[in-house]
């Protein structure tokens, strides 16, 4: 049985300690889910001690050394990080990032003896060209490290198309493409560590629509972004989870 795991993603969001203070005070543990918070890295070190696991959004792909702005995966770790995303959609496309240097990422983070969220998705134009399968499965195949298991990594499917912009999958188009991303991971590594791995929804989930999205048998939980930065809202989606 794979356990849920709720993901809130802030972003570049919080100017002040004392926001994150009032949510991390307000946040509630989950029972049955693993709740994690990824801040931006400037406020890491104010949630080394909160009763959730804590993550980065982003890490180099380099050890520590001349890399003037990276942040080393081994730094990421002393900072008491469990979890690290990697290869979300606006690093993708703000930075360039190409599946080869996600799988750097993701394999800097494994080695640094942490959990990889390694985050895969098709933009609009490409779910209208009716490529989306093609899309997601190269992504993960060229992005998912070869020493991939259910305890080192967490894949997040991301419907670039549906962050920010109001528009939402459905609960049955959304099990669909995670039914995919399962198939292709057992197809590149193991049928074992296909139903072990944990498959995340990363497509602005938010408490009108995760109940359903959550009763789906491959979505494992999810990396929410804007509603991860209302408490209530957060919570609300943790207590939602059976």
């Amino acid at each position: 049985m794979r356990r849920k795991l709720i993901a809130g993603n802030w972003k570049m969001n919080f100017t002040s300690e004392e926001e994150v203070t009032n949510f991390m005070v307000n946040l509630v543990p989950g029972m049955l889910a693993d709740v994690l918070v990824c801040p931006p890295s400037i406020w890491l070190y104010m949630l080394k001690n909160s009763n959730c696991f804590i993550g980065a959004q982003d890490v180099s792909p380099h050890a520590l050394g001349a890399h003037t702005g990276d942040i080393a995966a081994s730094q990421l770790k002393a900072m008491g990080c469990k979890y690290v995303i990697v290869g979300h959609s606006e690093r993708r496309t703000d930075h360039n990032e190409t599946d080869e240097l996600v799988k750097q990422k993701a394999q800097a983070v494994i080695d640094a003896g942490m959990i990889a969220i390694i985050c895969v998705g098709e933009t609009l134009a490409q779910r209208e060209l009716g490529i989306t399968e093609e899309v997601v499965t190269t992504q993960v195949f060229r992005s998912v490290p070869e020493n991939a298991t259910p305890a080192n990594t967490v894949i997040a499917y991301e419907p670039v198309w549906a962050i920010g912009t109001g528009k939402n999958a459905t609960p049955d188009d959304a099990q669909a493409m995670h039914k995919i991303v399962r198939a292709q991971i057992a197809k590149q590594l193991s049928q074992g560590t296909a139903d072990s791995m944990r498959i995340l929804y990363g497509g602005s989930m938010k408490p009108a629509n995760a109940a359903g999205l959550l009763a789906m048998p491959d979505i494992d939980g999810g990396l929410i972004g804007g509603a991860s930065l209302l408490v209530d809202d957060f919570n609300s989606i943790i207590d939602m989870v059976q």
